[in-house]
């Protein structure tokens, strides 16, 4: 049997997606769920678990928007993989080209810029600060250039990655995110480009919680994100961006506990209002929602018999940590149920091949469903032992009614 690769899990009778369900759940499950807020003055809003990917709280999600400046979330994500894959190191000196010159490109001018001087070397360490923290468009041309050759090629790559990640409504144009015919994205996409980041490249996305970056300048340039001066909240990222036809965008996650909640809002009337809409998401997700991990990578949570093996027992679970996300306060109530996707398992089997489903219950409604694999792999047995099993199984059939 082959690992099978699922992805699917039933939405949970929070009605997550549908916020006129709220009050019906209430009184089936008897949580006691604030409603969400209903953001007025913006375009477009999400909110998402980040661990267990489940959907909070959204509106106009899956509306194409001219993304600005969160377009450097994707060229970040190019430029951390590239750095994680070996291609380029952050000590690689980068040449910079009349095209990463504010001077010499007229595109760039009124823009926002790291002030790359033409014919200077920058280090990738530098370059990749100056996109994330300064949100530099020069540097963005500069990092394209030296990571991909060219521009063209480079946007290439970011939607590559696009469809790798399953962004079904997002499509890049240009390396900076100013606007261009047939470059969009959703607020739904920008939050799980958000997730990717953070889960797949860690040490890429500690930089966006720097403050500030001095580079060509007297004094340094403030992080755009006002949200990482909010004491009250443990904002560490992510992207601001702002054009005319896209109005004040931000891209928000925090960290409270076990939980991380990612925000995206999207054309604001201003940086101030896109802050404060960002914080009313996440003070909601925080006060009403918890991420649990009910089960942990490798960790054995059921046994069962293995027919034609070289074992007779096989350990299942799952290969990774299992996030489950439930109202505040109601983790130590989540049970779970086994399901097996037939009576009986035999070897030869793979580790990580689904033999079953976990399903997550709260008063005893599913909330979340995983699969259920093999945690080691069980090589067939010889012939002896096949016919040994083979008629012990049909014992068992035969007098099942004993054995259940």
């Amino acid at each position: 049997m082959r690992k099978q690769q699922f992805f699917t899990h039933f939405k949970c009778t929070l009605a997550l997606l549908a916020l006129s369900a709220y009050s019906s759940v209430q009184a089936d499950i008897n949580f006691p769920i604030p409603d969400a807020p209903q953001l007025q003055n913006v375009g477009a809003y999400i909110l998402i678990d980040a661990k267990s990917g489940e959907i909070l709280t959204q509106h106009n999600a899956d509306q194409r928007r001219d993304p600005a400046s969160l377009t450097k979330m994707m060229t970040s994500y190019v430029i951390g993989e590239a750095i994680k894959s070996g291609r380029i190191s952050n000590s690689d000196m980068v040449l910079i080209s009349k095209d990463a010159w504010a001077t010499g490109n007229p595109v760039l001018k009124g823009s926002s810029l790291m002030f790359l001087e033409v014919g200077k070397q920058v280090s990738v360490e530098d370059l990749n600060k100056g996109i994330i923290i300064q949100s530099g468009n020069d540097a963005c041309i500069a990092m394209a250039e030296h990571v991909a050759g060219s521009q063209d090629s480079f946007v290439g790559l970011m939607n590559n990655y696009v469809k790798q990640l399953g962004l079904e409504n997002t499509h890049f144009q240009t390396v900076h995110g100013l606007d261009a015919p047939d470059q969009y994205t959703t607020a739904h996409d920008m939050a799980f480009l958000g997730q990717a980041l953070i889960n797949n490249l860690p040490n890429e996305y500690a930089i966006y919680k720097q403050k500030e970056f001095k580079y060509n300048l007297n004094k340094p340039q403030l992080n755009r994100n006002g949200l990482l001066w909010d004491t009250t909240l443990n904002v560490d990222g992510i992207k601001t961006g702002h054009t005319n036809n896209a109005g004040f965008n931000l891209v928000a996650s925090a960290v409270d506990g076990n939980t991380r909640l990612i925000s995206v809002v999207m054309g604001a009337k201003s940086d101030k209002e896109r802050e404060s809409k960002s914080k009313q998401l996440l003070i909601w997700g925080f006060r009403s929602f918890e991420t649990t991990t009910p089960v942990k990578a490798n960790e054995s949570k059921v046994t069962k018999t293995i027919w034609y093996g070289k074992e007779d027992k096989v350990e299942l679970g799952s290969m990774d940590d299992i996030y489950v996300t439930v109202p505040k306060g109601q983790a130590v109530n989540l049970q779970i149920k086994y399901k097996m996707d037939s009576d009986y398992i035999s070897a030869p089997i793979e580790q990580g091949a689904k033999v079953g489903t976990m399903q997550f219950l709260l008063n005893d409604q599913v909330v979340a469903e995983k699969p259920l694999v093999t945690l080691e792999k069980v090589e067939e047995t010889g012939l002896f032992g096949m016919a040994v099993d083979y008629v012990a199984l049909k014992f068992r059939q035969w007098f099942s009614y004993f054995f259940d």
